[in-house]
């Protein structure tokens, strides 16, 4: 199973692909340095493989690369966020 990430900035998300086939997706939308991730969904035949994590934590990984700030109002991204401990807080935009 090939797993890869791809950013699509023109339809401002993050897509999971498994052996080129699309797996998953986060959504977001960006303004003033900000990205407000709004959904994630993972494919049902692809549910259960931890994709859905693998994808936030590329999407908040290049995020930070790129200086900007989060507000994760889809609850995946919330939660990943929480459970990461310190790993992404300084990301979240007050």
């Amino acid at each position: 199973m090939q797993v890869t990430i791809d950013h699509d900035s023109a339809n401002s998300r993050f897509e999971i692909h498994v052996d080129s086939e699309l797996a998953g997706y986060s959504e977001y939308f960006e303004s003033d340095g900000v990205r407000t991730f709004h959904h994630t969904v993972t494919l049902p035949r692809f549910r259960g493989r931890g994709l859905a994590a693998a994808l936030t934590e590329h999407a908040l990984d290049d995020t930070s690369t790129r200086g900007l700030r989060v507000v994760p109002t889809c609850w995946f991204v919330r939660d990943f966020i929480a459970a990461a401990g310190d790993r992404y807080s300084h990301l979240i935009d007050p």
